[in-house]
């Protein structure tokens, strides 16, 4: 009898990660390893564990899922990471590949698309949703690039993150542990980079670059 695939859950809702749960249960070939409710608590446990697949949220607080895949690819080569959104918006789609991811699909089709995906992606293949394929597609032909959040490094990408979500340069810096220095001269590069000027301007660009837990 073949092992089961171990399988890590990332999702900020805790009925989600219940029913996904439930759902990898009712399969029967994967066991759920370990379950985390923010990108940051991800890329420790597949650091740890080492599973063969992470179900990942796109939007989360403290770390969102684009950078945590990032971290977690670079971290565990071997590790498959399919994400899953709300939103089906193809900048979040192309980021989350770009990241390192082998899949995406949409939250609404969970249920019903889950299983094939597992399937394409353990297979060696890239699965993306038909509901998302098509937007995907147009993206590409028409050479949208995603924009000047690429500009960024994942640690700039991550003070961004927490600037847009409220948190102080001394907060920010406490939970990196790097210094108030450190911190305020990442803002300073981010800035620059966007050619955003005030604290304003990068949460509503944070947000409209699905790089925070904001829906």
């Amino acid at each position: 009898m073949n092992q089961p695939k171990t399988i890590i859950i990332v999702d900020d809702d805790d009925i989600v990660r219940i029913g996904l749960r439930t759902l990898l249960t009712e399969l029967g070939r994967y066991e759920v390893v370990g379950e985390a409710s923010n990108g940051r608590d991800a890329v420790r446990m597949a650091r740890k564990l080492e599973p063969d697949l992470v179900l990942m949220d796109v939007g989360m607080p403290t770390m969102n899922g684009i950078d945590a895949t990032k971290r977690i690819k670079s971290a565990v080569e071997k590790t498959k990471i399919i994400a899953l959104s709300l939103h089906d918006d193809s900048r979040f789609v192309t980021q989350m590949l770009d990241a390192g991811a082998s899949g995406f699909l949409p939250k609404q089709g969970a249920v019903e698309e889950l299983p094939f995906a597992l399937k394409t992606v353990e297979a060696g293949n890239t699965y993306l949703s038909p509901a998302i394929a098509a937007s995907v597609l147009t993206h590409f032909r028409h050479g949208e690039g995603g924009g000047a959040v690429s500009d960024l490094s994942v640690r700039e990408r991550e003070v961004l993150q927490s600037i847009a979500e409220g948190k102080s340069a001394s907060d920010i810096a406490k939970e990196l542990s790097l210094s108030v220095k450190t911190i305020e001269s990442h803002r300073r590069n981010i800035m620059k980079k966007l050619d955003l000027y005030s604290v304003a301007e990068l949460t509503k660009y944070a947000i409209k670059e699905g790089l925070t837990g904001f829906d």
